[in-house]
């Protein structure tokens, strides 16, 4: 070990004993009755020491006033250098500052909000303006305006050169404005991955009311189909009695409502009733004289015998 190092964690005796001085500092830049007692004292180098002062302001539980002082070479003035507000060990600190680009969360949007993409977001890639040259594979290429020109050849009253205005409907921006293309940046390969990913996720087979579903959407009459490539895995629901009514479901997504899921049965049928209540059955007063187990007889003596 040199003897820089071990006289750099040594204290300075004259600037150890500057505690007057560090606090008549400390109190001038903070609040009255803010600087606590004396908490310690740091060397930070040949002839730097920085005394602590507890904080006793509301709110800064754990923070120390730190005031550094130091001495020049063979000088027995201590001299201020610096006085700050450290947390502590126990401090109470705020949370980790975090971009609001990513603290947003969907739904975050209000009405009047403002949600300004990132030049470079890979979301997005560079669409056609009319600015630009199309690629030749694009439908607005240079065929697609050859084509387009002749068929509008017959529409106008010449060539257009001889025109006075030069028509616009056969021009490549005007192609690609009625194609829907005329938009400065659209979705990149991977703005659609992220955007499938999370349909898939809030929509998609490996939902529990897909797995408990009756049949799949891509069967369901309320599915509403999607242009493009997402076409092939998702689709629009349309049934305002699904869970997700509005909302973009893969093909495989199911929920209760599926279109074909059951037929409603007919109304069952009473059965036939076991007392007809409609008929009237007479039933005697009395019982018939021919109803007894002895026939009747017009014997006398017999009658007198008590015989019936």
């Amino acid at each position: 070990m040199s003897a820089a190092t071990t006289r750099s964690r040594t204290p300075d005796r004259q600037c150890a004993e500057a505690v007057d001085l560090a606090r008549d500092a400390a109190e001038e830049a903070a609040a009255p009755g803010v600087v606590g007692e004396h908490a310690g004292v740091v060397s930070e180098g040949d002839r730097v020491v920085t005394h602590y002062f507890e904080c006793k302001e509301l709110g800064y539980r754990g923070w120390r006033w730190a005031v550094t002082v130091a001495r020049a070479s063979r000088a027995k003035n201590v001299t201020l250098d610096e006085v700050v507000l450290l947390p502590g060990a126990d401090a109470l600190l705020a949370p980790e500052w975090v971009p609001w680009s990513e603290r947003l969360r969907p739904g975050d949007m209000g009405p009047g909000d403002l949600l300004p993409t990132d030049a470079e977001d890979l979301r997005l890639e560079p669409g056609y303006s009319g600015e630009d040259e199309p690629l030749p594979s694009a439908p607005v290429s240079e065929e697609m305006a050859e084509l387009a020109e002749a068929e509008d050849a017959d529409l106008t009253a010449g060539t257009p050169s001889h025109l006075p205005v030069v028509p616009s409907r056969g021009s490549i921006a005007a192609v690609a404005e009625e194609l829907g293309m005329r938009r400065a940046r659209v979705l990149s390969r991977y703005g659609l991955h992220v955007a499938a990913d999370r349909w898939e996720d809030s929509f998609g087979a490996k939902t529990p009311m897909a797995q408990a579903a009756p049949a799949p959407c891509v069967s369901c009459g309320f599915l509403v189909p999607l242009g493009g490539s997402l076409g092939q895995a998702f689709g629009l629901c349309a049934n305002e009695f699904a869970p997700a009514d509005g909302r973009v479901v893969s093909l495989a997504y199911g929920c209760g409502g599926h279109s074909e899921a059951a037929v409603m049965p007919k109304p069952a049928q009473p059965a036939e009733p076991v007392v007809d209540e409609t008929r009237v059955d007479p039933f005697p007063l009395r019982p018939a004289r021919d109803s007894g187990s002895v026939p009747e007889t017009a014997d006398e003596a017999s009658a007198e015998l008590g015989h019936s």
